[in-house]
């Protein structure tokens, strides 16, 4: 009687544990980048492939990208709120082109792996 018991309850804490997923149904992860006094942070950022959200502590400022393997929509000019961006594998440079130029003043890059 002991074991069954012992059985049922292995069995319980299998299905239990194989049927959480953390990253969600689509398995993509989230990450955050905050867009404050002309800087980005974090930046460089190393993420999961998944959605990038930048929020916005002061503006106006943007995102522009400059590469990657795909082009996500740019943000346009904005003083608070929020723009998400899903990104796949790859490293991509984005800057304000109210503060920055590629690579100078407020710019950043995500690395996605």
């Amino acid at each position: 009687m002991y074991l069954n018991r012992l059985a049922v309850v292995i069995g319980a804490v299998s299905v239990a544990s194989c049927s959480s997923n953390p990253s969600g149904p689509s398995g993509g992860h989230s990450t955050t980048v905050f867009v404050n006094s002309n800087f980005f942070t974090p930046t460089p950022d190393t993420v999961s492939a998944g959605t990038v959200t930048f929020s916005w502590g002061s503006g106006p400022h943007n995102v522009t990208w400059d590469s990657g393997p795909s082009t996500p929509a740019n943000s346009g000019d904005k003083s608070s709120g929020t723009h998400a961006v899903t990104l796949v594998n790859g490293t991509y440079q984005y800057h304000c082109t109210i503060h920055g130029l590629p690579g100078s003043g407020m710019h950043g890059t995500i690395v996605v792996q």
